[in-house]
């Protein structure tokens, strides 16, 4: 196991990756063994798409118990130090605002910057890894950035990193 990838996390996003495992591993896990043994009494094994897509199921369910083992194994817990807030960092949330034709847009934007474990954009939570905090990472507030996006480059100002 040398080598294996880290998975930079808050606290609490390792506490909610521990439960998906505990949910997955004990009530789900059941739920699909009782499909697959309830499919097994339809008959005919090899026409028999109830098993088929329980078996699926369970491949799935099996791949992700895997995942989920690996990223709390190897969880990397991020400090959600409040005293340092002079720059972007893993657990900060950042506010800033897009530049356009060298004028501050009106239209702020907040983000808290985690591991790519417990990214959720609708939530307003992105990964370290995503374009946006890839070049927000490092810098002070006030500081104007060039972030490349997927879409092309973005320019913006750091209002406040909290």
């Amino acid at each position: 196991m040398a080598n294996e990838k880290q998975y930079p996390m808050t606290a609490e996003g390792k506490r909610k990756l521990e439960e998906e495992l505990v949910k997955l591993e004990t009530e789900t896990r059941k739920e699909i063994v009782e499909r697959i043994k309830i499919a097994r009494d339809f008959g005919d094994l090899s026409e028999n798409a109830e098993y088929d897509s329980a078996k699926e199921e369970q491949a799935f369910l099996e791949g992700r118990i895997s995942t989920l083992k690996s990223m709390i194994r190897n969880a990397v817990i991020i400090s959600e130090d409040e005293t340092d807030n002079s720059v972007v960092s893993l657990g900060k949330t950042v506010t800033f605002v897009e530049i356009i034709n060298g004028k501050p847009s009106t239209d702020e934007e907040s983000y808290t910057i985690v591991g790519s474990a417990e990214a959720d954009p609708m939530e307003f939570r992105i990964s370290n890894e995503s374009p946006i905090a890839k070049g927000l990472l490092g810098r002070a507030e006030g500081e104007e950035v060039v972030v490349q996006t997927p879409g092309g480059e973005m320019k913006v100002k750091i209002l406040s990193i909290k």
